[in-house]
């Protein structure tokens, strides 16, 4: 119903609703879809209708929701389009993949984690580069509160994902938000089976973030474990391109007593390396006494690739949070005012006062005290 493409035209330009009005008159002549899934299409291919599609997002979400098997209906028709609009390069027009953006935005906006920009941005691309990875990406996050880790996790999921978290490929447990009965613990881990078994048939390539991954019932954990485990066959596919990254406070204190050896010593934080804080953490949680994500099946059978430190803030550090939250506002500032915001917070250890208790955390909210 269309003539051949005669070049790249810009996927807004006049050629883009040209496709559009083809494949919405030809599937409207098929009937193939309600209106409900023509409205779900649009909004997510081209981004049409997408204040009403959000809507009714909402009272599905009240009620009902698309049945499965229409879910992969519409993937496969986003798929289609793909495949001869170009309105993404993976084929599937959640999915971004934007390794680049990634790169950028830590080293612009994540202020102090040398070790966490270089480890993410490395293993992510790499996994997502290899033709055929044996297992799932599993990356576990370790340091104080407030030094980034959701930060990053957010970050991951905005330049992999067009709608970020909201997208239907990622999925976040808060571990005391989802579980926090363990009198329901067989309930939950059937659940969360399940919600990662869809997730994985819904999206080639999902997400899955573990907040508070130290507080996670064993029983969870080992729920998990054949989703990250190395896979061979064909059945298992859908898999190959997950990624799992899990957050926790173990480890903080290991990870700060470096830190402040190093700067007793006259050091820079950047000269710590990864395998010092790596082999460092991984005693730490051989020792760590009745914990049960530290004794999991993920660390016994190397399930993580990588652990990744999140060194304590100083107070520099501090100060450029609340630059961020300033600019992020679109309020001005002056080098006053963020010497001003760093100084309500808490400094440790107690004669040094160097590293920011509660790291970045709280910042954007201090802010709101010098607002006129």
């Amino acid at each position: 119903p269309w003539t051949e493409e005669q070049g790249p035209v810009p996927e807004g330009g006049p050629w883009g609703r040209v496709r559009y009005e083809a494949v919405k008159k030809h599937l409207g002549a098929v009937g193939a879809l309600s209106r409900q899934y023509w409205q779900y299409l649009a909004c997510k291919v081209w981004q049409e209708g997408c204040e009403e599609e959000e809507k009714q997002q909402e009272e599905r979400e009240a009620s009902w929701g698309f049945p499965l098997v229409g879910q992969d209906y519409l993937e496969i028709l986003s798929a289609w389009y793909c495949s001869f609009g170009k309105c993404c390069e993976t084929g599937d027009c959640r999915i971004i993949n934007n390794i680049t953006g990634l790169e950028a935005d830590l080293s612009e906006q994540l202020h102090g984690q040398h070790l966490a920009k270089e480890v993410v941005v490395r293993a992510v691309q790499g996994f997502l580069q290899s033709p055929r990875p044996q297992k799932a990406l599993v990356l576990s996050f370790h340091g104080w509160t407030g030094t980034g880790k959701n930060f990053v996790a957010r970050m991951v999921a905005s330049h992999l994902y067009r709608d970020g978290l909201r997208s239907d490929c990622v999925r976040v447990f808060v571990s005391l938000l989802h579980f926090p009965h363990h009198n329901y613990v067989d309930s939950y881990k059937a659940q969360l089976q399940r919600q990662i078994s869809e997730a994985l048939q819904r999206c080639r390539q999902a997400l899955l973030v573990f907040d508070e991954a130290e507080k996670l019932h064993s029983s969870l954990l080992d729920a998990i474990r054949p989703f990250m485990a190395q896979h061979d066959s064909e059945g298992q596919a859908h898999q190959q391109r997950s990624i799992f990254l899990f957050l926790s406070n173990l480890g903080g204190n290991t990870i700060n007593e470096v830190a402040l050896d190093f700067w007793r010593a006259g050091r820079a934080r950047e000269e710590i390396s990864l395998e010092l804080l790596e082999q460092r953490l991984r005693l730490e949680l051989q020792e760590a006494a009745e914990n049960s994500y530290a004794h999991s099946h993920l660390l016994r059978e190397n399930l993580i690739d990588f652990l990744v430190p999140f060194l304590p803030l100083e107070y520099h550090h501090v100060k450029l949070c609340a630059r961020d939250a300033f600019l992020a506002r679109g309020l001005p500032y002056t080098e006053a005012t963020l010497d001003q915001v760093a100084q309500m917070m808490v400094f440790v250890p107690k004669e040094e006062k160097l590293f920011s208790a509660q790291g970045c955390k709280s910042v954007p909210q201090r802010i709101n005290y010098f607002l006129p």
